[in-house]
């Protein structure tokens, strides 16, 4: 009796492992719009660690938070930062005429929302700042307005 109550959980343990390893998110395959109208993915960030931002011109922790993310993007040139908008790619193009940014900035429309529950963010508010390793794997994720000393320690982690 023992040995089969040992063989289920182990059976559930490793249906348990399988479904969180489907359940990863597939960063890098996410798939927004450049400012151009072009379909991009993420693909090309791949390897190096990355700062993922979404945020929207109508959210104003969002449009607070991004000067300090440039300024980041600035002190740690070998950390990448994307901000992926959930708004519209004309809002987009007017918003950065007057808040530019050097960072790279796409547009994912609505299905950001989704994007973000698919990455832990059930709630799906913003702004949403997700901090990921060179293999992809998050190392922070933070929820509302992020506090830019703080990400810059993690940063800083990131590179030892």
């Amino acid at each position: 009796m023992k040995l089969r109550q040992m063989g289920l959980a182990g059976l559930f343990g490793l249906i348990g492992w399988v479904g969180s390893a489907w359940a990863e998110p597939q960063v890098f395959a996410i798939e927004a719009d450049d400012l151009t109208g072009q379909t991009i993915n993420l693909a090309p960030y791949q390897g190096k660690a990355l700062v993922l931002n979404f945020w929207a011109t109508w959210c104003p922790p969002c449009v607070k938070e991004m000067p300090e993310l440039e300024a980041l993007s600035q002190a740690h040139p070998e950390v990448q930062f994307v901000g992926l908008a959930i708004d519209t790619q004309r809002n987009v193009k007017r918003f950065l005429e007057k808040v530019p940014v050097n960072y790279a900035i796409y547009v994912t429309g609505h299905r950001g929302v989704q994007i973000m529950k698919n990455l832990g963010n059930k709630a799906g508010g913003i702004p949403f700042t997700l901090v990921l390793n060179a293999d992809g794997s998050i190392a922070e994720q933070v929820l509302g307005q992020i506090d830019s000393a703080q990400l810059d320690q993690i940063l800083i982690k990131l590179k030892n």
